[in-house]
């Protein structure tokens, strides 16, 4: 099944299989996905292939700067009749939320995604409302550098599971691109190939997927390398050693395995983690890049024998 939801989606959003594999981890580890790129390179594209491949209720929120926070999680409007406020749903209610270009908005606006990413939930005037289930936020923006945009603070950023982006495609691929769109060729025609059910039924055997302590302690020696790291300004959170490990599980089990290796938590500790740091003054001065920071980092990490 989740070979034949891979097709569906590289078959409409043609370019970055990793991309497309790291998405499909996050969804079956519950966590949330920001894509970061460049305007027209299929951000919108690929979160609405995969919302139609899997059959979720699908919302859009277009953040914009005169975005409200109750836009989002809903507001309580008084009856007439009953003398009652009555709670009425924002956007975030569906099971799959598109955040689309979600540093256009303010961070008050920003901040009202923090509970409804964290928890499942949202808090209005005191009334607790579930969100449904499955439920993940895609988020895009453009990046930071771009007039118009708020770059997201630390506790936003800390919420989602990965930062991907897809960048632009090969020649041949953009190709075939332009080919299924003049031949009317869009994910409007997709069908679906699993359901809410499925997708919470995947995500109890991926929790399933077992980690043995040394394993564990080989993420764990990550996570501590990148708060020992003189050039970031702090090191990934515990809630980053909780994620690193269910992405890990999560590809384990697109791998076929209902086990962790150490090359599980080498392939996605990046992605989970270069988003969640933030360079020095000084290393930004002399030009030095998180991501190869990491890979450093990772290199140094004792791999365990298992």
């Amino acid at each position: 099944m989740i070979k034949k939801l891979k097709g569906i989606i590289n078959e409409y959003f043609i370019g970055n299989e990793e991309v497309v594999n790291n998405l499909l981890i996050c969804l079956l580890a519950g966590g949330h996905v920001l894509l970061e790129d460049v305007p027209g390179v299929g951000k919108t594209t690929l979160a609405k292939t995969l919302s139609k491949a899997v059959s979720l209720d699908f919302g859009r929120i277009q953040f914009t700067p005169d975005t409200l926070p109750s836009d989002v999680t809903g507001v309580s409007i008084l009856n007439m009749k009953t003398g009652e406020f009555e709670y009425r749903e924002g956007a975030i209610m569906h099971q799959m939320i598109l955040a689309d270009e979600i540093n256009r908005t303010s961070p008050k606006t920003q901040a009202s995604l923090l509970e409804a990413m964290a928890e499942g939930r949202v808090t209005v005037d005191g009334r607790v409302t579930e969100l449904p289930k499955p439920f993940m936020v895609i988020a895009t923006q453009n990046p930071v550098e771009f007039v118009g945009t708020y770059p997201l603070p630390e506790a936003q950023m800390d919420r989602f599971m990965m930062k991907l982006s897809i960048g632009y495609p090969k020649p041949e691929d953009e190709i075939n691109l332009t080919k299924n769109q003049l031949s009317g060729k869009t994910f409007e025609n997709i069908e679906s190939v699993l359901t809410a059910e499925d997708i919470l039924k995947m995500r109890e055997e991926v929790a399933g997927v077992k980690i043995v302590d040394t394993v564990l302690k080989y993420a764990n020696d990550i996570i501590n390398l990148t708060r020992e790291e003189k050039r970031f300004v702090m090191g990934a959170s515990p809630r980053a050693m909780i994620l690193l490990v269910k992405a890990a599980q999560a590809r384990a089990f697109l791998e076929g395995r209902d086990f962790v290796t150490p090359d599980d938590i080498k392939a996605v500790s990046v992605n989970v983690l270069h988003h969640r740091l933030a360079l020095t003054y000084e290393a930004k001065i002399a030009k030095e890049n998180i991501e190869n920071i990491l890979y450093t980092n990772v290199l140094k990490a004792k791999v365990p024998m298992v």
